[in-house]
């Protein structure tokens, strides 16, 4: 069967380089957006490896048909009910066709994957999420294609080729290595007597911007999704789309920005609410300037979402040493250096990285304490499939381990699959399912339904500003504020007992606890508020006052 071998799956990943119970009985209706607030500011996301997530004919690979039987889980449409996440979009990593199990090498820009369904499937799929109120976002690879693209075909064939253009030739080996890898090998690779530029890996050969014809194809692309409903893409390898020459100069090029610009430009002239999400792997103020350039407060003319791999790193080591410091420094980092009005997008891991559940080696109060903390600092979170239930990552440590299947129930299969899985499931499947934990008041699958619940009952916490308050090294505590709504956040990383406060409410009357772990208290005295909260614990209080905070 096709691309169900485990060690091929080893080598092209290779290749391509319990917590305790809740108080708080927010909202359900999500209140509505600000004027011209477009609906992925403070939207959540969702990230699926639709080959993972449900199998709909028991060959035990994921399909969109099988996504589509699951959605109730991310959304069920009534904001009414408690049993789903009620996630906003969703994020489907590579659905186009491809050779490889991943599918970050395309060979078909406007077929699907075959092992994943037809485009009718794909159809019904954002249709259903539709009907939801949930958005759907395609990964778009731009930066390079399979050297089995018909496009790739035809360059390689001569250098007289009518596509020679479409990708990077040299008649020697240039030399240029990795950025992230200077010690590597060249990324230029030897084809009939030439070099071709392919800065992951040989069998994905970069795209050439410079040439008109490459760049009127990328927008033809987007705009054949856009016209079949999807909103928008996540865009892979942002920043490596042109390259100037070896070292620096093959990354954040003043042509990559410019290429940008012109694509969003053109998508938000086909769909104009449609949402451009980068991976910007780097620092955050080189992962600013991808927002491009704009009036204070309105929409950049570049990108609208960068992921923010910065403040991952900090929360998962901040939760791990009892210490929020480093996550203030961040996000305080981020609010100084990001152009203002620019959306963050927070997360807690992806497809390329270790799981929550593993890096935190399970630790239950641990992954209580990220979820919260992910969900009420400011931007448009997203969150990794399986995170929800502390998925770990599968027996090894290559790519395909951190994409294992979904676990819906214990037995075999754990309800992804009759058959066979493409993949062995992760260990403690059993546990972390969405069955052993849907009826359980206390499980993380619950944490996450009640913190989103609280989140889209909330202005503030959707798309509020944010203070850092004073506090100690192991507490994070700030206010966000938006529509006439202030709530206190403080979160307690340490293993002692703290106070938050007292903060200045002139003409408080109560705090309403949105999220509040047990003994987690606000009390009022002299026009000022203090917190007080348990050992690694979390709380959330909308401060109810003639004045704000």
């Amino acid at each position: 069967m096709r691309r169900s071998v485990l060690p091929a799956l080893l080598a092209a990943s290779l290749a391509c380089a319990t917590p305790p119970a809740r108080t708080g009985a927010p909202d359900a209706e999500a209140p509505p957006a600000a004027a011209g607030d477009p609906w992925w500011r403070g939207a959540v996301f969702y990230e699926v490896f639709v080959r993972s997530y449900q199998d709909s004919n028991g060959d035990g690979t994921g399909d969109l048909r099988g996504l589509l039987s699951r959605l109730d889980h991310l959304n069920d449409g009534d904001p009414a009910t408690t049993s789903d996440l009620g996630v906003d979009a969703l994020w489907l990593m590579p659905v186009f066709e491809s050779p490889s199990y991943h599918g970050y090498d395309v060979v078909d820009y406007r077929a699907v994957e075959r092992d994943y369904g037809t485009l009718d499937d794909l159809d019904a799929l954002v249709a259903a999420a539709h009907a939801r109120g949930m958005k759907v976002v395609v990964d778009l690879v731009l930066n390079h294609t399979s050297v089995d693209h018909p496009w790739f075909r035809e360059s390689v064939r001569s250098p007289d080729s009518p596509r020679r253009d479409f990708y990077l030739w040299s008649p020697t080996d240039l030399g240029w290595t990795q950025p992230w890898n200077p010690e590597g090998g060249s990324c230029w690779v030897p084809a009939r007597g030439a070099f071709y530029y392919a800065l992951f890996w040989r069998g994905m050969p970069d795209l050439n911007y410079r040439t008109r014809a490459v760049r009127e194809e990328a927008k033809a692309i987007a705009s054949f999704w856009l016209e079949r409903g999807v909103d928008g893409f996540r865009l892979d390898a942002a920043r490596h789309l042109v390259e100037n020459g070896p070292g620096r100069d093959l990354v954040d090029t003043p042509e990559t920005h410019a290429f940008w610009k012109e694509f969003a430009a053109h998508v938000r002239k086909v769909k104009p609410d449609a949402v451009l999400v980068g991976e910007v792997w780097t620092d955050p103020a080189v992962v600013a300037t991808y927002y491009g350039s704009a009036a204070p407060g309105t929409r950049g003319d570049e990108l609208d979402l960068l992921f923010d791999f910065e403040l991952a790193g900090s929360i998962l080591a901040g939760v791990k040493a009892g210490d929020a410091s480093g996550i203030a420094a961040t996000l305080e980092l981020v609010r100084r250096t990001y152009p203002p009005g620019a959306s963050d997008a927070p997360f807690l891991s992806n497809h390329d990285q270790v799981r929550v559940a593993t890096a935190l080696d399970g630790d239950a109060r641990g992954l209580a304490l990220v979820a919260a903390i992910l969900l009420t600092v400011p931007g448009s979170p997203f969150l990794y499939y399986g995170e929800e239930i502390g998925m770990r990552n599968g027996d090894g440590r290559e790519d395909p381990w951190k994409r294992t299947p979904m676990a819906w129930t214990a037995g075999p299969g754990a309800g992804f699959t009759t058959g066979e899985p493409w993949i062995e499931l992760a260990p403690g499947a059993a546990e972390a399912s969405v069955a052993a934990q849907s009826g359980d008041p206390s499980s993380l699958l619950s944490r996450y339904r009640e913190i989103l619940r609280a989140r889209r009952g909330s202005a503030a916490l959707r798309r509020g500003d944010l203070r850092i308050l004073p506090a100690g090294p192991g507490t994070l505590a700030f206010l966000r504020r938006a529509g006439g709504e202030t709530v206190l956040v403080v979160h307690n990383l340490s293993s002692a007992e703290v106070a938050v406060g007292p903060v200045p409410a002139p003409g408080a009357t109560s705090a309403r606890p949105l999220l509040a772990d047990p003994a987690a208290s606000a009390t009022f005295s002299a026009g000022s508020v203090t917190a007080r909260l348990p050992a690694r614990s979390s709380a959330a209080w909308r401060i109810d006052a003639g004045g704000s905070p």
